[in-house]
C-alpha cells in the first residue's frame, strides 16, 4: 500500500525564497530512495544523513521503494536545509508519526546530524520574511532563533532534535522559545571625538552623510583618510526596522548572523585591494552577495583606491546608478540590493609624499599621471565630492582634544534632520534625485546659472558631473535650512568637485 505526504520549505534563491513542496512516496517494489527535483550535491546527499538520523532517533526506515520530490522541479535546490522536511515527510509516510495540527500551516527547515541533532542552517532570514507574509509558522534550528526572531510578528518555533518536533506535530511536547532581546540600542565603536583637527574633512563627511553623496580622500599617508572614512557610520541616521530587516536578510544569505546591536547600525564594508570582482559585487555558481551588497544601505570604503584592479573598479559603475547588482549564471539570474554609499581613498602619487610641502616625494610625473590615470573617468565621474586631507600640524598631534570638538551623536543629530527634511520634501535622498526632480526642486536665480556655466567650461564637467553639483549644494543648503539654493550652497559644492573636474 503506497502513502503520500506533503511538507513545505523554501528555497534560497538570492533574496528570493520561492516555496518548495517537499512530496514524499512510499510504495511497493526494491528498496530505494530517489530524490527528484534539481538538488545539487548536499541536497542529494540528504537521503543518508535522513537514514542514520531516523534510526539513531528509534525510528524504522521504510524497507521500500522511497520517492521524494522538491517541486517546482526546474528549482535549483542547495545546502542542507531540506533535510529536516524530508525526515517528517518519510515519518508520516510511513504512518510513524500522526500530526494532529494542519501541518500545510507549517514550513520547516534544518540540517539533521546523524544522531538526529538540528544543526544551523544559513539564508534562513529571507524565508522567514516570506513565510510571515504567507502567514506560515516555521520550525527551525534552535541555534537559528535568535536572527530569525528578528521578524517579530512571525511564528518561530526552535527545536534541538528531530524527537522534539515529531512530538511537537503529535501533540506530546512543546517548543520553548528563548528569551531574545531585539530592541537593543545601536552601539558604535567609533566617534568623531578621537579625530583631532580636519574640521574641513569632517564637514565634508557630514555634508555626505546627510545626503548619500560618494567622497574621495585624497592625502599624504597618515593624514587620517582611514580613521575619518571608518567613523562616517557613526553619524547616519540609524537603519529603520524594514532597512535593518533588509540587511540582516543579505548577512543571514551569507551565513553572517547580525548581532541585535549592530542590527540599525549603518554597514561599514572595506574590502581588502586584492579583491576580485566576484567578491565585490557578488557571484559564483550558486550566486552569493559581494562586498557592495553587504553595504547595502551603509559604506563601502575602498583604501588604496589605485591599487585595485582597474576592472574591478569598472563592476561599481552600474551598482553605483542602480543601487542594485544583478548577476547572471547559467542555471539561475539573482538581484542583490546594492545602495550603498562610496568612500574611497588615496594617495597622490606612487610613494605618497607629492604636494606635501617636503622633498620626500622623488616620483616623476609621468610616475605620478600614471598612477592617478588608474582611476578612470566615468568612475570618478561617479564620485560627487572629493576633498583634500592635509597631513596634521604637529602643534594639532601633540596637543589635548579640544572642548569644541563635536562628538558623533552631536553631528548625528543635525544628519538626522537633514536627512528627515529631504524624505518630507521628496521622499528620498538627494543623491537619489532624477534629472527632473533636480530641474523642479533646484530653481537657480541668473547669476548663479552663470556661475555653474562657467564652472562648466573651465573644469570641462559632464552632464552627470553638473547634476551631481546641485545634488550636493542641495544637501549643504538643507543642513542651512535653507529653501532655495544658494551661491554659497554652489560655491562650496564646486570645490568639493574642482579636484576632479
Amino acid at each position: 500500500m503506497s502513502q503520500l505526504a506533503k511538507v513545505f520549505t523554501r528555497a534560497s534563491t538570492g533574496m528570493d525564497a520561492p516555496l518548495v513542496t517537499i512530496e514524499v512516496h512510499i510504495s511497493g517494489g526494491l528498496p530505494s530512495f530517489a530524490i527528484v527535483g534539481l538538488p545539487e550535491g548536499a541536497v542529494k546527499e540528504s537521503k543518508d544523513r535522513v537514514r542514520s538520523a531516523l534510526m539513531n532517533s528509534k525510528f524504522k526506515f521504510p524497507n521500500q521503494r522511497i520517492t521524494v520530490s522538491l517541486a517546482p522541479a526546474n528549482l535549483p535546490k542547495h545546502g542542507g536545509r531540506y533535510d529536516l522536511p524530508i525526515a517528517l515527510g518519510v515519518l508520516i509516510a510511513s504512518a510513524q508519526i500522526k500530526p494532529n495540527i494542519n501541518i500545510e500551516q507549517f514550513e520547516f527547515y534544518g540540517e539533521l546530524g546523524l544522531d538526529g541533532l538540528l544543526h544551523t542552517t544559513e539564508g534562513l532570514l529571507p524565508a522567514v520574511i516570506e513565510a510571515y507574509k504567507s502567514k506560515h509558522n516555521l520550525v527551525i534550528p534552535y541555534d537559528d532563533y535568535g536572527q530569525c526572531a528578528l521578524v517579530e510578528k512571525a511564528q518561530v518555533f526552535p527545536a534541538k532534535h528531530l524527537l522534539q518536533v515529531c512530538a511537537f506535530l503529535t501533540g506530546m511536547g512543546e517548543l520553548e522559545k528563548p528569551a531574545v532581546q531585539t530592541n537593543i540600542k545601536a552601539k558604535y565603536h567609533n566617534d568623531f571625538l578621537q579625530v583631532k583637527g580636519q574640521y574641513h574633512a569632517k564637514r565634508a563627511l557630514e555634508i555626505a552623510a546627510s545626503g548619500g553623496h560618494n567622497l574621495l580622500l585624497r592625502g599624504t599617508p597618515g593624514s587620517g583618510k582611514t580613521m575619518l572614512a571608518e567613523r562616517l557610520p557613526s553619524i547616519m541616521p540609524p537603519l529603520s526596522t524594514e532597512k535593518a530587516l533588509e540587511r540582516a536578510a543579505i548577512y543571514s544569505i551569507t551565513n553572517k548572523p547580525l548581532e541585535p546591536s549592530q542590527l540599525h547600525v549603518r554597514p561599514f564594508r572595506s574590502p581588502h585591494h586584492s579583491s576580485s570582482a566576484v567578491a565585490l559585487v557578488g557571484g559564483g555558481s550558486n550566486p552569493k552577495p559581494g562586498e557592495i551588497s553587504l553595504a547595502h544601505e551603509g559604506v563601502l570604503f575602498l583604501d588604496e583606491l589605485p591599487e585595485f584592479p582597474r576592472h574591478v573598479l569598472e563592476a561599481l559603475r552600474q551598482p553605483l546608478e542602480s543601487g542594485e547588482v544583478n548577476v547572471s549564471r547559467a542555471q539561475q539570474q539573482v538581484t542583490f540590493p546594492a545602495n550603498f554609499q562610496l568612500i574611497a581613498a588615496m594617495n597622490p602619487c606612487p610613494c605618497g609624499y607629492y604636494g606635501d610641502g617636503t622633498s620626500k616625494c622623488h616620483c616623476t610625473e609621468d610616475q605620478i599621471s600614471r598612477y592617478q590615470k588608474k582611476i578612470s573617468g566615468p568612475l570618478l565621474d561617479r564620485i560627487d565630492m572629493v576633498l583634500e586631507v592635509p597631513p596634521l600640524p604637529k602643534k594639532v598631534l601633540l596637543s589635548q582634544q579640544s572642548d569644541s570638538a563635536e562628538s558623533s551623536e552631536t553631528i548625528r543629530l543635525r544628519v538626522l534632520d537633514c536627512y528627515n527634511r529631504q524624505l518630507k520634501r521628496q521622499g528620498k535622498l538627494n543623491d537619489q534625485l532624477s534629472t527632473d526632480e533636480i530641474d523642479n526642486l533646484i530653481v537657480l536665480n541668473a547669476d548663479n546659472k552663470q556661475l555653474l556655466e562657467n564652472v562648466i567650461d573651465r573644469l570641462h564637467l559632464s552632464a552627470r558631473a553638473y547634476h551631481r553639483i546641485l545634488k550636493v549644494a542641495r544637501t549643504i543648503a538643507d543642513l542651512d535650512h535653507a529653501d532655495s539654493v544658494e551661491q554659497q550652497h554652489l560655491i562650496e559644492a564646486i570645490g568639493y568637485r574642482r579636484h576632479n573636474g
